[in-house]
C-alpha cells in the first residue's frame, strides 16, 4: 500500500460516480433535476447541523475559555475571509472551472461551473478530507478516506445527474488538496489534538451551511474565499487553549 492510495481511491469514486450520474441524468426532466438539487441542499443542511454540534462538544468546550468555541470559530472565519478575499480564491476557482469546461466539456448542457464549484467545495470541506489524508501520510490506514470515497461517490452521482460533467472535474482540486495534507501527515505526523479537530469540524459546518444556501438558491456565498478558515481553525483553537 503506497502513500496517497486513499486519495487516489477518492478521485476514482468521484469520477465514476459522476459518469453514472451524467449518463442517468440525461434522461431526467428539468423539473426533476431541480428537485434533486433541492434535496442535495437539504442534505447539506443536515450535515452542517451535525458538524456544528462540535461547538458544544466537551472535548472543545473544556479545552478553551468559556465562549471561545463560538468566538474562535468566528475568528477563524474572519481570518479565512480576509486571506481568501485578497488571494481571490473564489474567482480563481471559478476561472479554473471555466477553463476546464472550454477545453473538455464545451458542449455540456449542464451547469458545469456550478456543479464544479459545489462539488469541489463539498468534497474538500470536512474533517475526513484532512484527517483521512493525514492518516494516509502517516501510514496509519486509509479507512477514513475509504469511507469518504464511498460517500463522495454517491454524492457525485446525485450532483452530476443535475449539473453534468463539472462534478467529475471537481476531483482535480480535491485531489490536490488531499495530497497536500497527505504530505503534511508524512513529514509532521499527528499534528492535531482532539479539540483542534472539533474546531475544524465546527468551521466546516459553517461552510457546509453556506454550500446548502447556494444549492437551494437562497444566497450565493463565496465559500471558496472562506476555505482558508479551515487552516486557521485549529491554530486559533491552539492559541485559545495555550494563552487564554
Amino acid at each position: 500500500m503506497f502513500i496517497g492510495l486513499g486519495t487516489c481511491i477518492n478521485i476514482v469514486t468521484i469520477v465514476v460516480g459522476s459518469a453514472i450520474g451524467v449518463l442517468s441524468g440525461g434522461r431526467l426532466p428539468d423539473r426533476l433535476r431541480g428537485l434533486i438539487t433541492d434535496i442535495l441542499g437539504c442534505v447539506c443542511l443536515i450535515n452542517a447541523a451535525d458538524a456544528l454540534r462540535s461547538v458544544w462538544n466537551p472535548l472543545f468546550t473544556h479545552a478553551v475559555p468559556v465562549g471561545w468555541t463560538t468566538l474562535g470559530t468566528l475568528a477563524a472565519l474572519l481570518l479565512g475571509a480576509l486571506v481568501g478575499y485578497f488571494l481571490r480564491l473564489e474567482p480563481r476557482l471559478e476561472a479554473f472551472g471555466q477553463q476546464l469546461k472550454l477545453r473538455f466539456a464545451a458542449r455540456d448542457k449542464g451547469n458545469f461551473i456550478e456543479g464544479f464549484m459545489a462539488a469541489a467545495l463539498l468534497f474538500a470541506i470536512g474533517p475526513l478530507a484532512i484527517l483521512g489524508s493525514v492518516s494516509d501520510g502517516m501510514h496509519t490506514g486509509i479507512s477514513q478516506l475509504v469511507l469518504k470515497s464511498t460517500l463522495d461517490g454517491f454524492a457525485a452521482m446525485a450532483f452530476a445527474s443535475s449539473f453534468g460533467w463539472g462534478v467529475a472535474f471537481s476531483a482535480i482540486p480535491v485531489g490536490i488538496y488531499q495530497f497536500a495534507w497527505t504530505i503534511i501527515g508524512y513529514f509532521l505526523g499527528s499534528i492535531l489534538a482532539q479539540y483542534q479537530i472539533q474546531a475544524l469540524t465546527a468551521v466546516g459546518g459553517i461552510l457546509l451551511f453556506g454550500i446548502a444556501l447556494r444549492l437551494l438558491g437562497l444566497k450565493q456565498i463565496a465559500i471558496g474565499d472562506l476555505l482558508p478558515a479551515l487552516f486557521f481553525a485549529p491554530i486559533v483553537a491552539l492559541v485559545a487553549h495555550q494563552f487564554m
